[in-house]
């Protein structure tokens, strides 16, 4: 099945997490919007010049995947389903296509940790919540101890070493991207809509059960700003923005724990 820019879009957005059926069909999806903090805009003027007039819905995320895609950077932010743990994995990341990345990942409620990467190095600061979840199955002094060495402190690890793989891949937007491919989208057009302040056109796929809306940018580049998955087994949403802003991805100030040399 091919790749519209809602697919392409919404397993980046999962990145690692394992999100699946992000795959939407040739199938017309219906004209309604969803129900979030991405808001309609009824009765608006007919004085006022319709987005994208005269193009179709797939000719506008045809153009939404160019745009998306050529941005040398961009904020990730939203939550997204776990397949591997049932939960929710919630996310607010400015990543670019040099591999670098910075923000915050949070596991469902249990814990979160700040990430940076630069170069070949990932440095990761947990908080207690999560560290006690990634502990589970270890002994209560083995957990209290990583606490109390771990909690709230910067740490480092080569990106390639184990600690650093569950979150080194949401920080390489050339991979997230990775596989986009432009044309050939079934969407159909939707209302008018704003996404945190910016002016948008709302864009429905589907594919069997699953429904996707998408937020398409009508002032200035046609980015993607919003994607939301609104029925289905996988249900989340997640907003883009920042786009070609640079990363601050530079080593953190003050005390750094090496993992690697810690573990021999």
């Amino acid at each position: 099945m091919r790749r519209t820019a809602l697919a392409a879009l919404c397993i980046a957005a999962a990145a690692t997490a394992g999100l699946t059926g992000c795959q939407p069909g040739q199938d017309k999806a219906d004209s309604r919007t969803s129900a979030s903090s991405a808001s309609a805009e009824p009765g608006r003027s007919a004085a006022k010049k319709e987005p994208f007039a005269g193009l179709t819905g797939g000719e506008i995320a045809d153009r939404a995947t160019k745009a998306t895609t050529g941005a040398s950077s961009l904020r990730m932010k939203g939550a997204i389903p776990d397949d591997e743990s049932g939960g929710t994995i919630s996310l607010d990341v400015l990543l670019n296509k040099k591999g670098e990345c910075a923000g915050t990942i949070g596991m469902g409620g249990k814990g979160k940790a700040d990430l940076i990467k630069t170069g070949d190095i990932v440095y990761m600061k947990f908080d207690e919540a999560l560290l006690r979840e990634q502990s589970e199955g270890e002994s209560k002094a083995d957990t209290d101890a990583a606490v109390a060495m771990l909690a709230g402190k910067w740490t480092k690890t080569k990106a390639t070493g184990e600690d650093a793989k569950e979150f080194e891949g949401f920080c390489d937007l050339g991979a997230v991207l990775d596989g986009a491919e432009d044309g050939n989208s079934d969407a159909s057009r939707g209302s008018t809509a704003t996404v945190d302040g910016a002016p948008a056109i709302t864009l429905h796929e589907k594919d069997g059960k699953d429904r996707y809306t998408l937020y398409v940018a009508t002032e200035g580049k046609p980015y993607l700003l919003r994607i939301d998955s609104t029925a289905g087994a996988d249900q989340g949403s997640v907003t883009f923005s920042d786009f070609d802003e640079p990363v601050p991805a530079g080593k953190p100030a003050g005390e750094i724990l090496d993992l690697d040399a810690l573990g021999g």
